[in-house]
């Protein structure tokens, strides 16, 4: 997703400025001083952008929705860090795991010698306290009966039903320290303005509306991968700020989509300059309101993605960067688990405009003889497309989208207001249709929860944070019993089959194509960045493999 920012010349203005904010602080030595900051080496901060952020408020409250960017990649960390481009886990606050023989417990041993930005030592009650607040201010985690610190250095997750995918979400859950969070009386709203966290990156060197600092933490277990003097960001209300940035130098790492990369920042600076967008992101999907006609008939679904030309979306909205989703609806993220016999045989994600135009006549959808069609009570077919105005690349798809209904006699009619008002309507089920992501998670089970479950299924009115099409289907939820409730390999992948034919025959959602992990870089002041032949993490600035970046960058010689 990219967001469009409205004054280029302002954007340019506020890099400006904090480009020289950067070099000022270079000039006086300043940006922390954690024990693995090379001794003489420069000063100046890895500058990150945040393209849809036009300003910052400082709350580094990880369970809040208007957290601080780096909050949960710099400040506070996981038990380990799975990582999407090459399959591996990594232990981090974890050393070790296990799994009991009924799959009922998980047992965590913590790192040794850990402590908090404060000194205070990591304990296991630090682990039950965060998974205390997780369940009570944000939900989910239906499968933990609780967490329990055995001794300091060890936490047994007790469930109350075996979950197959819990030993990932609970080991991927950054962790929070109990001491400070003990104290909080309301943890929901309190900004935590100064952040304890086991981070590498925890201090706070100053805040200001467009941009902040994150200073090394004082106490942290690798202070020989604390290489980078410091972390700023910079706030961008929209995507074209933050590429200019990129396209001059002025920022390290441009974790955004930028068009035409190689004219447009590559060849900027061939020798420094570089990229990598692998398809392992969520896939986007267009989504239907399930609640309203016509978008509850199956037919009406599969006909409207067959009109659509996911070729022209990728090529020209997604410049390439991407390629088009098949029936089983999974991202790259799981081409291990992918049936290519399924993926081979789809039909209802092919371009077939004739098709499609069959698919609605039989369904009862008649054309009239302007060419425009009507539902079933004889009132015009007629589609809303929302998507958030500074989405440049994502406007384009509902643009082409619109085109390709106009085919079908289909009136499409694309909305941009601001995302949070998009977003709202997708929460409370007022929304008509939209461009989303889907849930991206270790396996494909939380995928198909969030398209297919009827447990994520909320009334139209209540909040609900996935599932926005309100789409619910029993079989897949005897699917996904099954599948959480084994830990045989061989079993799951059958289920997963079968969870994708499930996906082919109900199409919950229309999936496009998935999404790349946005990621370009300059070497030009800091070196040791993943890539294709590299893949030690993403280029996400927003996922749990940051950390394993901001932990193995260090300043350029010379």
């Amino acid at each position: 997703m990219i967001t469009r920012f409205r004054p280029v010349r302002r954007a340019a203005r506020v890099v400006a400025l904090a480009l020289a904010g950067a070099l000022a602080l270079a000039a006086c030595g300043t940006g922390g001083s954690g024990g693995g900051t090379n001794e003489g080496a420069s000063a100046v901060p890895l500058i990150v952008p945040r393209e849809d952020m036009g300003t910052f408020v400082r709350n580094f409250n990880p369970f809040s929705p208007t957290v601080a960017p780096m909050t949960q990649q710099a400040v506070y960390e996981p038990m380990f860090v799975y990582n999407p481009a090459d399959g591996s886990t990594t232990p981090w606050l974890a050393t070790e795991w296990r799994t009991s023989d009924d799959g009922k417990e998980l047992t965590f041993s913590l790192r040794d010698g850990v402590q908090w930005s404060d000194g205070e030592p990591l304990v296991a009650q630090d682990v039950v306290t965060t998974f205390e607040l997780q369940k009570k201010l944000l939900g989910g985690l239906d499968y933990l009966e609780k967490a329990e610190a055995v001794d300091d250095a060890t936490v047994v997750f007790h469930l109350n039903r075996v979950s197959s995918p819990a030993l990932y979400e609970i080991g991927q859950q950054i962790i929070i320290p109990d001491h400070v969070w003990s104290e909080v009386d309301d943890p929901a709203k309190d900004a935590n303005e100064t952040p304890v966290g086991t981070g590498p990156y925890t201090e706070v060197l100053s805040f200001e509306n467009q941009s902040f600092d994150l200073g090394p933490n004082p106490s942290y277990w690798q202070p020989e991968k604390q290489k980078i003097p410091s972390i700023r960001m910079l706030a961008f209300a929209g995507n074209d700020g933050a590429n200019l940035a990129a396209a001059n130098g002025e920022v390290d790492w441009a974790p955004q989509f930028i068009p035409n990369i190689e004219q447009a920042f590559v060849a900027r600076d061939p020798e420094h300059n570089h990229y990598w967008f692998p398809p392992t992101g969520s896939m986007i999907n267009w989504q239907l309101n399930t609640t309203k006609a016509p978008y509850d008939d199956v037919d009406v679904r599969k006909a409207l993605s067959m009109a659509i030309d996911r070729e022209q979306i990728v090529n020209v909205a997604m410049q390439g960067y991407t390629h088009p989703a098949d029936c089983t609806g999974l991202s790259g993220g799981y081409d291990t688990w992918r049936d290519q016999s399924l993926a081979d045989s789809c039909e209802w994600t092919q371009r077939d405009v004739e098709a499609a135009n069959a698919l609605l006549d039989e369904a009862g959808y008649p054309r009239g003889g302007d060419g425009n069609r009507t539902l079933k009570d004889g009132s015009p077919f007629t589609v809303t497309i929302s998507v958030g105005s500074t989405s440049s690349d994502w406007l384009s798809v509902a643009e082409i989208i619109s085109q390709n209904l106009a085919e079908i006699g289909v009136e499409a009619t694309v909305d941009s207001p601001d995302w949070s008002a998009v977003v709202a309507g997708y929460e409370e089920g007022s929304f008509d249709s939209g461009i989303v992501w889907s849930n991206n998670a270790p396996t494909p089970y939380q995928f198909y929860r969030g398209t297919m479950s009827t447990e994520t299924v909320k009334p139209v009115g209540e909040q609900t944070l996935e599932n926005y099409h309100r789409f619910g289907d029993e079989q897949a939820d005897a699917l996904l019993t099954e599948l959480a409730a084994t830990t045989d390999q061989d079993a799951q992948r059958t289920i997963v089959n079968e969870l994708q034919a499930e996906f082919d025959a109900e199409a919950p959602v229309i999936p496009l194509f998935p999404g790349p992990e946005w990621g370009a870089y300059t070497d030009a002041r800091f070196t040791g960045w993943p890539s294709e032949d590299d893949p030690y993490a993403t280029l996400s600035t927003r996922a749990p493999t940051t950390v394993l970046v901001l932990t193995t960058l260090e300043p350029a010689q010379g």
